[in-house]
C-alpha cells in the first residue's frame, strides 16, 4: 500500500488572474468548477469575447489581464463574500477595496490598472462568465497539484516556491513527485467527490513572478524544461460525482 495522499490546500480565484482566496472546505458539482472559481474575469481592450443574456461566453486567456504579462497582478489576494457577492482585494501597493464586481465593475478596473504595464493592452471591463467559470481551458476544469512536485521544482528552481505561482485549486500531500501525471484519463476519490483527470497544465509566466510581491523572481519554466524537458505543472480534472472536499480529505485512484 502507497503512501496517504490528503488535501492539503484548496484555494478559488474568484477574478481571473486577480486575487486568491484561500478555503477550507468546497461542495464540488458534476461539470463545474469550485463554487466562484474564476466568475469574473477583467477583459483587456483589444479583447474579442461573445456575451449573452447570461454574461460572457468562455474566451481564451489572452482576452483578460493576467500575471503572464502583468506579474503585478499575481500580488492580489482577495476574500468574497458570497452571501452579499461583496470583494475586497488586497495588494501591497495599493489601497484595499470591496466592491462587487457585478455593479463596481469599473471600480475594479480602475484600481487595478496600475498593475498593468505600460504598453500592454489595458483592462477595459469586468465581465461575468455564462455558467462555469472562466478556466483556462474550455471545459470546466479543477486543477490539482501535488506539493512533492513543488518541492522537486524548488530544489531545480533554488528556492522555495510558493504554491500560489501556480494558481490551483487542490493541493495534495503524500504523491510522488510528478505522479499526479500518471493519473491523466483516470478517476480520482477526493472526499466524498469524483474527478476525471483529463491533462496536464503547461505552464506559462505567471508562475514566475512571486505572489508575495508581483515581482518575477524565479525562472520556474526554465528549470520544468531543464529538469524535466517539459513546461508542465499540476493536471486538470472533470467533476463526474459531486460531492465534498475539505482540508485532510484522502484522496483514492479508482
Amino acid at each position: 500500500m502507497g503512501a496517504k495522499i490528503t488535501v492539503a490546500q484548496l484555494w478559488r480565484y474568484p477574478v481571473k488572474a486577480h486575487g486568491a482566496e484561500a478555503l477550507k472546505r468546497v461542495t464540488l458539482a458534476a461539470g463545474q468548477t469550485v463554487p466562484w472559481d474564476r466568475v469574473w474575469a477583467v477583459a483587456h481592450e483589444a479583447a474579442e469575447i461573445a456575451k449573452g443574456p447570461d454574461g460572457a461566453e468562455w474566451a481564451s486567456c489572452r482576452n483578460f489581464a493576467r500575471g503572464a504579462g502583468s506579474p503585478a497582478l499575481m500580488a492580489i489576494k482577495s476574500k468574497l463574500d458570497e452571501a452579499t457577492g461583496q470583494l475586497t482585494l488586497t495588494h501591497p501597493d495599493l489601497e484595499t477595496i470591496t466592491l462587487s464586481p457585478d455593479a463596481d465593475g469599473a471600480r475594479l478596473v480602475e484600481w487595478a490598472t496600475p498593475l498593468v504595464p505600460d504598453g500592454r493592452a489595458q483592462p477595459a471591463e469586468v465581465i461575468r462568465a455564462a455558467g462555469a467559470g472562466m478556466t483556462d481551458t474550455d471545459f470546466a476544469s479543477i486543477s490539482v497539484l501535488g506539493l512533492s512536485s513543488l518541492r522537486a521544482l524548488s530544489q531545480k528552481a533554488g528556492l522555495t516556491l510558493d504554491p500560489l505561482r501556480f494558481r490551483g485549486n487542490i493541493w495534495l500531500d503524500g504523491t510522488g513527485p510528478w505522479e499526479e501525471f500518471e493519473w491523466v484519463g483516470r478517476t480520482l476519490k477526493v472526499g466524498s467527490a469524483e474527478l476525471r483527470i483529463e491533462e496536464r497544465i503547461t505552464r506559462c509566466m505567471a508562475t514566475t513572478a512571486n505572489p508575495a510581491t508581483g515581482k518575477r523572481d524565479a525562472a520556474t519554466l526554465d528549470a520544468l524544461q531543464d529538469g524535466w524537458d517539459h513546461r508542465d505543472f499540476g493536471v486538470y480534472g472533470v467533476v463526474t460525482c459531486g460531492g465534498d472536499v475539505s482540508i485532510g480529505d484522502t484522496l483514492e485512484v479508482i
